[in-house]
């Protein structure tokens, strides 16, 4: 029952060029991680399993969102290559 329609991505001008919406939402969700990784630059003790760690904050907050980017990278091809079968 479900119907397989193409839709066209929502866009927006600006400047005079044609800017897809989830690239205005991607930058700005850039800008505010860099914000807020910048702003929190205090050391932190991390509990791993057996050892604790200490680093600064805006480590770990860069490598977390790295590891959520690439999770999101290879859910998004995944799903792709499950799509094209």
């Amino acid at each position: 029952m479900s119907q397989n329609t193409q839709h066209e991505p929502s866009r927006v001008t600006v400047k005079g060029r044609e800017v897809r919406l989830r690239t205005i939402a991607v930058g700005v969700i850039a800008v505010l991680a860099v914000w807020f990784i910048a702003v929190n630059t205090a050391s932190v003790t991390i509990t791993l399993w057996v050892s604790d760690v200490t680093m600064p904050l805006w480590v770990v907050l860069t490598v977390t969102i790295l590891v959520g980017m690439l999770i999101g990278v290879f859910l998004a091809r995944r799903r792709a290559a499950r799509k094209g079968r």
